[in-house]
């Protein structure tokens, strides 16, 4: 037998092993792959980045096709929120600006598990992940609860959202129905019932992502409320109230009506102008026609009540000018002298947005 032919089986023996050790290093590299995958990409902690992510880049249809970020109908009752909730929020010109997103802690509940329903009654490992980020450059922080939802291919980790992070905005706008969030103006009635008598104040809820940072303002042509910011940061409900005072231009078209409304009583000729606030009282005779002037406007301040907005009784000064004749001598002379009165007043505010004025 020549050399080649002893020299052969031991050549193809050490081909072999190497073959085995290429092929446990390669498995080895699999699986800690796998592992490095599942403790980072397919962890708990990666699945909340997944949703995060996305509403950084503003791409909502991404964030709500992940498991468990739309609420339930058992979460809203159970949190005692309406089932039938509007998504208007729910796109990507309302999105604040997230930045700097960083894991700060991801932990196992023992004692938390949920069958998906919700309700944390079960046997799913749910895990409580919280990060830090910024919102709009402010720091902020959320929690969110992550439960294991299987595996894919039967390697990787699946999750769902245990909760949902949406919250629920809910909306209370103060003698008006409509307001403005992060620009986009929504009004409260769109989502009443079409019999749904007219209210002075208003109120909705809608579903809104969080984390998110939320302007929400009012602005129109008699009444404004100034912008509040309000971050956002935990899922369920988050309520606001829109204060609608009246503006300048509002109390401008009052004052003038007020005006014009006295400077019509003014032309009456008499001592006590009909259905006006002043007029005087004389015991002479009167021998000349009265005439009257407005030399003080009471100045408006509109305050809102429950269902108009008020004036309390505010003072002015009429002037009045008249010739009289003494009863009990007969001389004559000139009653020209200012007339103290005060005013009270109610407007409401019509849908057109005409202004319906009242003496109270």
């Amino acid at each position: 037998m020549s050399n080649r032919d002893r020299t052969a089986p031991r050549d193809r023996g050490r081909t072999l092993v190497a073959v085995v050790v290429v092929v446990v290093l390669l498995v080895a590299a699999l699986f800690a792959a796998i592992g490095s995958l599942n403790r980072e990409v397919y962890s708990a902690g990666g699945f909340v980045r997944q949703y995060l992510d996305a509403l950084a880049r503003h791409d909502t249809a991404s964030a709500l096709t992940l498991p468990g970020v739309t609420p339930t109908t058992a979460e809203l009752t159970a949190a005692g929120l309406p089932t039938e909730l509007p998504d208007t929020l729910l796109r990507a010109s309302v999105l604040s600006s997230i930045t700097a997103i960083r894991l700060v802690s991801d932990t196992v509940q023992p004692d938390a598990a949920d069958t998906g329903t919700g309700t944390g009654t079960g046997t799913a490992e749910v895990h409580s992940v919280i990060y830090a980020f910024d919102l709009d450059g402010a720091p902020e922080t959320m929690e969110f609860r992550v439960a294991r939802a299987g595996t894919y291919a039967a390697v990787f980790d699946s999750w769902r959202f245990d909760t949902s992070p949406l919250a629920v905005l809910g909306v209370t706008v103060l003698h008006e129905a409509s307001f403005s969030v992060n620009g986009l103006t929504l009004d409260t009635r769109a989502h009443a019932a079409a019999d749904a008598p007219v209210t002075f104040s208003n109120q909705a809820a809608y579903l809104a992502f969080a984390p998110a940072r939320y302007t929400i303002a009012h602005e129109s042509a008699l009444l404004s409320a100034a912008p509040q910011s309000v971050p956002v940061t935990q899922s369920g409900a988050t309520d606001v109230s829109v204060d609608a005072e009246p503006n300048a231009s509002f109390v401008g078209q009052v004052q003038s009506e007020l005006n014009a409304f006295l400077d019509s009583c003014a032309t009456q000729t008499v001592l006590q102008p009909s259905d006006c606030p002043f007029g005087i009282e004389i015991n002479d005779r009167v021998k000349s026609v009265p005439t009257w002037s407005i030399p003080e406007y009471p100045a408006v301040t509109l305050a809102a009540g429950d269902t108009v907005f008020d004036m309390p009784a505010t003072a002015g000064r009429a002037h009045i000018k008249v010739a009289v004749q003494s009863l009990f001598d007969g001389d004559l002379s000139t009653r020209d002298e200012d007339v103290p009165f005060a005013v009270a007043i109610q407007v409401v505010v019509g849908a057109d947005g005409s202004l319906a004025i009242q003496l109270r």
